[in-house]
């Protein structure tokens, strides 16, 4: 038996079925937490303000147009308390990424040799991350950690699909003389 789509349950929640939100929540919960721990990098309580996007998605679900796509939706909620969890902290948010989701690679058996250049390409990833621009940061966090497509972030971040584009591309450049300015250093 084919499983629902997300807007069927949402459907099924806006009628009073709780136990259909639950699904949901099984479905995003790791990643919601995912995208906080990259967005929030540094924050002890990424769990707590995943909750927190669930709770305000139960609140605001009647309002949810299924005719619409519920992930760029939950996203959205999600965006919007990150970005207050900064404001209140003071702090701006220093995401990580790991370098075999940017730069994928073969899978082979690895040596030493390996696992000491798999952590130098992290933290020179790292560090090229936290130069970028917070706007930039987001993005390629939505996109190769959330494999979200471009109309998808244009949901969550309230931007033109053609926006998205362009700021990847310019983030991707970014990362790019960053790191060549690192590594030439």
């Amino acid at each position: 038996m084919p499983q629902p789509t997300d807007e069927e349950l949402v459907a099924q929640v806006q009628q009073g079925n709780q136990h259909a939100f639950n699904i949901l929540v099984e479905r995003y919960m790791a990643k919601i937490k995912r995208y906080a721990r990259k967005f929030l990098f540094g924050y002890e309580d990424a769990e707590d303000l995943a909750q927190e996007v669930f709770i305000k998605a139960y609140i605001n679900i009647q309002s949810f147009d299924t005719s619409r796509s519920f992930s760029p939706w939950l996203y959205r909620i999600a965006h919007n308390q990150f970005i207050n969890t900064i404001k209140k902290k003071g702090k701006e948010a220093i995401p990580f990424f790991d370098p075999d989701t940017l730069f994928p690679h073969p899978v082979a058996t690895e040596t030493t040799d390996d696992v000491a250049h798999k952590r130098e390409m992290k933290e020179m990833i790292d560090r090229c991350l936290a130069e970028l621009k917070p706007k930039y940061r987001e993005l390629l966090t939505l996109y190769y950690y959330e494999d979200m497509s471009y109309q998808e972030i244009a949901e969550v971040l309230h931007v033109p699909v053609s926006t998205v584009g362009v700021q990847l591309k310019r983030g991707r450049e970014s990362m790019q003389k960053i790191y060549h300015n690192l590594i030439a250093s």
